[in-house]
């Protein structure tokens, strides 16, 4: 490859699109914050402005070898078979490794709000964190095509340890490949692949010479799921402003029934639903949610919701549901309340089932919390976390093909 990329910026622009935030937040796309939330969201803002220091680090490799069952950068083995299908199919003759960080001081800043008791704070606090992330990544992409642009190339999306058919445990190996002092004195990694700061996120992107097979495979096109609006290389329309009018020419249900923004329900149901047809029509339902607690520095934790639908033309009632730790998961015993109820906190859990025996349709219409922390301690939190569950179900069955399931 021509032209070696090294793009190290520790000072990086941070502008996060309101709508991208709200959609963090939990309200619908469209809404306009009032009262105590825009108060909270304008506090954030100023406070990141005054104190974040975000970081973007990216490197082009000098090797990538892709064999039958791994792909090897700079002599560093990773398996990923949708990244690997993902650069072959697009010929790609390298990549980027890019690391974004929104910084240690958000974080640390949420965590003493959360010691505080200021649970408002440190929420707004917690998902700016995630915007930013968002924004870097996407703005780190948007140079990256630049720079790909300039030398006749394309770049692909990025993908990273975490993601489907790519094991978290990579991100030591990864982190490695980047190199520690890449942000110096900022990130780390920990045993299970949690990134330090935990709003952080390694990636690669892949680069191809032949833009043509990023025009013609849809699944390659990294501008789908791009935010950037006036980038001048974009090959695709931003799906969120594309989904809903390809979706309403399908006969479809109006994509603006659901609290949540169509791209976070297209890569949801992509990436976290799991679904199987039985011989009779029914549904079983695999939905994964991984979070953080909300002590002991925001450990990750997961979850799996498993819903059993009946048949469509029954209009798919809520036969069963329920909601337990993933396999293998210890975060949930860091939560407070587990801390103080243990195994009751997590039965309690498992017996909750709003909307059980009623179409999957009511979901849409559903009084529930808009908002909610990452973890399982309040049953508003756990409401909240089952309207975002049964609003991609429905998502995935009605407006996406089996093919993109």
């Amino acid at each position: 490859m021509n032209s070696p990329l090294l793009l190290v910026d520790p000072a990086a622009d941070v502008q996060v699109d309101d709508q991208e935030y709200f959609r963090l937040l939990g309200f619908p796309r469209g809404h306009q914050l009032e009262g105590r939330a825009l108060e909270l969201a304008q506090w954030t803002r100023t406070w990141y402005a005054a104190h974040g220091r975000p970081r973007v680090y990216a490197r082009q490799s000098e090797q990538l070898t892709i064999g039958p069952r791994s792909i090897d950068v700079d002599g560093v083995s990773f398996t990923s078979d949708r990244l690997r299908r993902m650069l072959v199919q697009a010929d790609a003759q390298g990549v980027v490794l890019v690391a974004v960080s929104a910084g240690p001081e958000i974080e640390r800043e949420a965590h003493r709000c959360w010691l505080e008791e200021r649970p408002d704070e440190y929420f707004f606090l917690e998902m700016f964190g995630s915007a930013v992330v968002e924004h870097l990544t996407t703005m780190t992409g948007a140079r990256l095509c630049a720079w790909a642009d300039g030398v006749a190339m394309a770049m692909l999306p990025h993908y990273s340890p975490g993601y489907p058919e790519w094991d978290i445990a990579d991100q030591q190996a990864l982190f490695s490949l980047i190199g520690a002092d890449s942000i110096p004195g900022t990130l780390g990694v920990m045993d299970s692949g949690m990134l330090m700061p935990k709003k952080s996120l390694l990636a690669v992107f892949g680069v191809t010479p032949h833009a043509e097979r990023v025009r013609r495979l849809s699944e390659l096109v990294p501008c789908e799921n791009c935010s950037f609006e006036t980038c001048q290389f974009r090959r695709a329309p931003y799906a969120r402003a594309d989904l809903a009018g390809r979706a309403r020419g399908r006969g479809r249900q109006n994509t603006s029934n659901y609290t949540l923004g169509t791209t976070a329900l297209r890569r949801w149901a992509a990436e976290r639903v799991s679904i199987a047809t039985a011989g009779d029509g029914s549904i079983d339902a695999l939905f994964r949610y991984d979070g953080t607690t909300c002590s002991n520095m925001g450990r990750p934790l997961a979850f799996h919701y498993r819903v059993t639908l009946g048949p469509r033309e029954e209009g798919y009632p809520i036969r069963e549901q329920v909601c337990t730790p993933a396999p293998g998961d210890d975060g949930h015993q860091l939560m407070c309340e587990f801390l103080r109820e243990g195994d009751a906190l997590i039965d309690a859990i498992a017996g909750e089932k709003p909307l059980a025996g009623r179409p999957l349709d009511d979901v849409l219409g559903w009084d529930r919390p808009a908002i909610g922390p990452g973890c399982y301690c309040e049953p508003s939190a756990r409401q909240h976390k089952w309207g975002l569950v049964l609003e991609t179900i429905h998502y995935a069955l009605t407006h996406m093909p089996d093919t993109e399931r």
